[in-house]
């Protein structure tokens, strides 16, 4: 009976090696099992820093060893070039067309590979390309980001402090008219009344210089009266 157990876990062992063995094979040569997801397709204005987007998922705890390389090719094509190196620090590209130019945005503890570049330019307009490596997670898929930069039309943007500003400044201004309004009207009002007045005032004194021609006349008229009584007085 003893016999029969020790068979059987020399057995256990034989099956148990080989599987072990296989599984320990397909975790280190196991295909794509470190994935990479970035945005297909970026816009951004000249000028204005664009982040690029990259994320990763590894099996495998992230470590020193783990590598983030961005690469770069125009639109009118040509071979890529080296934009960014991450390896437990940033290192962005000394030389080139990036140059200075791209800063490390993401964070590895979040499977975060990002990158940021700083005033670009139409001369940028070209794919960009994330690859990760964390060992021995190291084969994966390699996702392309087309970036196209565009100068920005002179169209108006309401942000929030000027839709704030225009809640405030907008009511003042409405009321502000209103009371220039109504002043212009009770100055109006005052000068038609002035002009009312002279114009009572000027009908009054007409009868008065008709009342002085009148007077002019009844003198005019007795004083030729009294002329005649006196020439029929005077004898012959």
């Amino acid at each position: 009976m003893g016999g029969r157990r020790q068979w059987l876990g020399r057995n256990e062992d034989r099956a148990g090696g080989p599987f072990q063995i296989l599984l320990l094979l397909l975790a280190i040569t196991g295909g794509h099992s470190l994935e990479i997801r970035a945005d297909a397709e970026v816009r951004a204005f000249v000028g204005e820093a664009v982040t690029l987007r990259c994320w990763f998922k590894t099996f495998f705890p992230v470590t020193e060893k783990l590598t983030v390389d961005w690469t770069y090719r125009p639109l009118t094509g040509g071979s890529l070039e080296p934009v960014f190196h991450y390896q437990a620090d940033a290192y962005p590209a000394k030389q080139g067309t990036f140059r200075d130019r791209v800063s490390w945005a993401g964070d590895v503890a979040r499977q975060d590979a990002s990158i940021t570049i700083l005033n670009p330019t139409t001369d940028d307009n070209g794919t960009f390309t994330c690859a990760v490596k964390n060992p021995p997670d190291v084969e994966h898929n390699i996702p392309n980001t087309v970036l196209t930069v565009t100068q920005r039309g002179t169209t108006f943007q309401l942000t929030s402090a000027g839709l704030l500003s225009l809640l405030v400044f907008l009511p003042s201004a409405v009321v502000v008219t209103l009371l220039l309004v109504r002043m212009g009207k009770k100055s109006g009002l005052l000068k038609g009344r002035k002009k009312k007045a002279s114009y009572k005032k000027s009908s009054i004194e007409v009868p008065d210089e008709f009342d002085e021609q009148t007077g002019c006349r009844e003198r005019l008229a007795g004083w030729c009266l009294q002329s005649l009584e006196t020439d029929e007085e005077e004898p012959y």
